[in-house]
């Protein structure tokens, strides 16, 4: 009797931390259902992706990034450390010039390989996945709320009529629902599109409508409605397969580990201070690639101090100069600022973390929920306005920072940080966003156990490409 290999899946994420970290999670979940796993990457990545792997059972294998890319400083193969986001689109065309070793690579691996899972933006290896006849599920890393909602933009364009980018209008096929223009970014949020940025998006559409399917970090229970709506009307189909972050590798027990070996991080330490003393505390973080401006964060960091609640702000070194002369030593009985790197999940699972002042990045999102802390929405980029409003209007785990006027984009006062700050950690909306965000908490656990919704979804995705 002859036996099958296992499964084989080769894991590619783009050159972006909030896209590679969910399918290194990703990466876990399928090794836990003995499939075996290769990553790729590029070198620089390398090193970041085998700590942050933590299983020697997965394959890393780097192929060099192409040199002398216009527009791109040498030696950068993360767009987290683009100069500009303007340098983006250079860098994404430039990773075409992986495909001949990509493809080289992936057809000499053993066990031969069943699957390749890879980011959407690297929409070449659709074209070496049908050469090698290799079935190619696509990752865009967002939720499928936004990616149904920006395809019912440019299929009916419901904003054709409104007076200004802030009128409200209705959505087609989705009842009372009501959106903005200023909740999407070009070419989306314009009715004749044309130029670069569609160019791009048009490619991107054609390789994944060719690929097996979407893998969306998301659960059926939270998106019903759109997941089915985009199965029936878009595609190509979209598994929902999440949130991966369920399978983020335990954080380190401190207390287990003599304090001479290893002490607990400085905000860790800080953090238990304010559990002692019953005080509850706002983590405060807009990501690694968002870019808020020098007076959105000044305009922050008055807020915070004027909300007189205890907060830990994580945040790039450069921003530091944007938050005012003697903020720190203002507020240094209850905030913490903090410029290296943390472990986002860790500091949102500490007992005293109480809310989540976000960009609404989708990973941070998932992260929220699955640690059960409500969210303070105030996006900046991206589909990051549509994803403030699922998490606030359609699920009701947050509320939102508007920018004066009560309008999508623009600068978002001090007086409204330090008001929906103080409702989010003591008013009825925040016991509110609570409540809900603890039933999230447990739909997402339970989409992930044994018999849930995504573990099952996950197991007729790897029925459909190895069958």
């Amino acid at each position: 009797m002859t036996i099958s290999p296992s499964p084989h899946f080769v894991i590619f994420p783009f050159m972006s931390q909030g896209h590679t970290i969910p399918l290194l999670y990703l990466s876990r979940i399928l090794t836990d259902r003995s499939i075996t796993v290769t990553i790729i990457t590029t070198p620089a990545n390398y090193s970041a992706i085998r700590v942050a792997i933590k299983n020697n059972s997965i394959n890393i294998i780097d192929i060099p990034f192409p040199q002398n890319v216009v527009d791109v400083p040498p030696g950068i193969e993360l767009t987290d450390n683009l100069p500009s986001m303007s340098s983006f689109i250079r860098f994404v065309e430039a990773t075409e010039q992986l495909k001949p070793r990509f493809e080289e690579l992936v057809s000499s691996l053993q066990p031969a390989v069943s699957c390749i899972i890879s980011d959407g933006f690297l929409m070449w290896t659709q074209d070496s996945a049908d050469k090698l006849k290799i079935p190619r599920l696509c990752f865009y890393g967002a939720n499928i709320f936004s990616m149904t909602m920006c395809n019912v933009m440019a299929q009916f364009k419901p904003h054709a009529n409104v007076g200004s980018n802030d009128e409200p209008f209705l959505v087609p096929g989705f009842g009372k629902m009501k959106l903005t223009v200023n909740d999407f970014e070009p070419p989306f949020s314009e009715l004749d599109p044309k130029g670069p940025a569609l160019d791009f998006l048009m490619k991107q559409q054609k390789a994944m409508s060719r690929s097996h399917g979407l893998v969306v970090n998301s659960f059926y229970e939270l998106e019903a409605n759109f997941n089915e709506y985009w199965d029936r009307n878009y595609g190509p189909k979209a598994w929902l397969v999440g949130p991966f972050c369920v399978a983020k590798p335990s954080a380190i027990n401190y207390s287990d580990i003599p304090i001479k070996v290893m002490e607990k991080p400085t905000w860790i330490q800080w953090l238990d201070k304010k559990l002692e003393t019953n005080d509850s505390v706002v983590y405060v973080s807009f990501g690694t690639q968002a870019e808020a401006s020098k007076e959105q964060i000044h305009e922050v960091a008055i807020g915070l101090e004027k909300s007189n609640i205890s907060f830990i702000w994580v945040m790039k070194p450069k921003q530091l100069q944007y938050i005012g002369s003697g903020f720190e030593d203002r507020v240094k009985a209850r905030g913490k600022l903090v410029v290296e790197w943390v472990d986002q999940m860790e500091i949102l699972k500490h007992e005293s973390v109480c809310g989540f002042l976000s960009h609404c990045g989708w990973n941070s999102m998932l992260e929220s929920m699955c640690a059960g802390v409500p969210v303070l929405a105030m996006p900046l980029m991206a589909e990051q306005h549509l994803n403030a409003r699922i998490v606030v209007e359609e699920i009701g785990m947050g509320l939102r920072l508007w920018a004066r006027g009560k309008v999508a984009r623009g600068l978002v006062g001090q007086e409204e940080v330090a008001k929906v700050v103080l409702e989010l950690m003591e008013g009825e909306g925040g016991r509110k966003a609570r409540e809900r965000v603890t039933e999230v908490r447990k739909g997402a656990y339970g989409a992930m156990k044994d018999g849930g919704s995504s573990s099952r979804t996950l197991d007729s995705l790897i029925d459909h490409v190895t069958g």
